[in-house]
């Protein structure tokens, strides 16, 4: 009762804020950008002018995978920064403000607490991402070619796992610092430390989360889930379980403390 509680004043604030209509826009536009940009770029050369007389320019032929790829990729990057911007304050901006104190001197669990606002986080932004998702493989069919249902199914599932571990770790600095800017901060340092060191070690790094892209590509050019993407999917889970269980005993410790 009390999680159900705090998870819909979550999504009455969103939706008072208007993340639960600007969030999905952003990301149906993010998806669809450069899908469309690759598909009509002869098309908008030739309407700005064109290239100098005698120049010829010719673009690869993109297939209906690499297209399709080119939304995660997009999602690396922005994606990633929609999420950091509305997840930094979930716990910190209440701990600052003095509410998180409020609601916590109720009979209300830890637990209960960070676990619900992760909850409806999860929903808002996995929720867009979907609406996203299906708006690129509509385009990708529609311009590059056939690209199966059950493989968008299939490749929209594991990259929302990387998508559900950046919202884990925003949770969990945001239960470290009481100011929003800095947990935010921290979080997109952890991204890129956690990058750095899978472009270094990438070789040996199989299973290291950063490497679901690259999986995810090779599973749709082979037609089939192998067991890399499958390990490197088990291993995101449970450091989104570790996180959590992170985020419980930092923020418990925090608030006994003070």
């Amino acid at each position: 009762m009390q999680w159900r509680t705090i998870f819909a004043k979550e999504m009455v604030e969103d939706w008072r804020n208007f993340k639960w209509v600007w969030v999905p826009l952003v990301y149906i536009i993010i998806a669809i950008m450069d899908p469309l940009t690759t598909y009509y770029l002869p098309k908008i050369l030739d309407a700005v002018g064109g290239m100098p007389e005698g120049t010829i320019m010719e673009l690869p032929e993109t297939s209906p995978v690499d297209a399709f790829m080119m939304s995660f990729t997009e999602y690396s990057m922005f994606g990633v920064i929609v999420i950091v911007t509305i997840t930094m304050g979930t716990i910190a901006g209440e701990r600052k403000s003095g509410v998180a104190e409020l609601v916590l001197v109720k009979p209300v669990g830890y637990l209960t607490y960070i676990s619900s606002k992760w909850g409806e986080k999860l929903v808002l932004i996995l929720g867009s991402y979907l609406l996203g998702m299906l708006a690129s493989w509509y385009y990708v069919n529609l311009l590059f070619g056939d690209l199966a249902f059950s493989e968008f199914i299939s490749a929209t599932f594991f990259y929302g796992l990387w998508l559900s571990l950046v919202i884990t770790i925003t949770i969990f600095c945001s239960t470290l610092f009481k100011s929003p800017g800095i947990a935010g901060f921290v979080s997109i340092a952890i991204l890129i430390v956690m990058s750095i060191i899978y472009k270094v070690f990438a070789k040996y790094l199989t299973w290291f989360p950063n490497s679901l892209s690259s999986h995810i590509r090779e599973s749709l050019y082979n037609g089939k889930v192998d067991g890399d993407l499958w390990g490197t999917a088990l291993v995101t889970i449970a450091l989104i379980v570790v996180l959590l269980y992170g985020s419980l005993f930092t923020f418990r410790s925090k608030e006994m403390a003070s």
